[in-house]
């Protein structure tokens, strides 16, 4: 299987959620699950249902975290040399020409992209165009609008 990009930030959140869900979620359920088989006739105990669907849905995000963390290739933005580049993990100040607004954007993971907290997606159109591009250069994204030109207003490597 081939490896996925993540940042440093992105492996800690999954470890942090893998491991809440390990001995705080995943306790939790079996307790409840075992109050509901106290109760008797397990057909129409609603609480025991809920608990086991519960308990599936933890089973199974377990399940995935530890797969997406195994198929990681955790990349620390502050040990590369990109040179002036646009890299992966890089955080990039761009404009658009057109318009003049301007945008912040960490380029991040499919796993960890947040629009609204201003990281996108390795392989959004966006990133894909600034990869490898320096600060000054002018960069034509594909929308469904039309093409919009950003020039770059500055890269940070945190």
């Amino acid at each position: 299987m081939t490896k996925v990009p993540l940042t440093v930030t992105g492996a800690n959140k999954l470890r942090e959620e893998l491991e809440e869900l390990k001995s705080v979620i995943r306790p939790r359920i079996i307790a409840a699950i075992a109050e509901a088989r106290a109760h008797g006739d397990l057909k129409e105990n609603a609480e025991y249902h809920a608990a086991r669907d519960q308990q599936s849905f933890a089973e199974g995000r377990i399940a995935e975290i530890e797969a997406k963390l195994s198929n990681a290739q955790i990349i620390d933005i502050t040990k590369l040399d990109p040179n002036g580049k646009v890299v992966f993990g890089a955080t990039v100040e761009i404009e658009a020409i057109e318009s003049e607004k301007r945008y912040v954007y960490q380029i991040v993971g499919e796993d960890e992209a947040s629009i609204k907290e201003g990281r996108i997606s390795i392989g959004s159109p966006i990133a894909r165009a600034l990869i490898g591009k320096e600060v000054e250069d002018v960069v034509t994204v594909k929308a469904p609008s039309g093409n919009v030109d950003y020039a770059i207003i500055a890269i940070h490597y945190v």
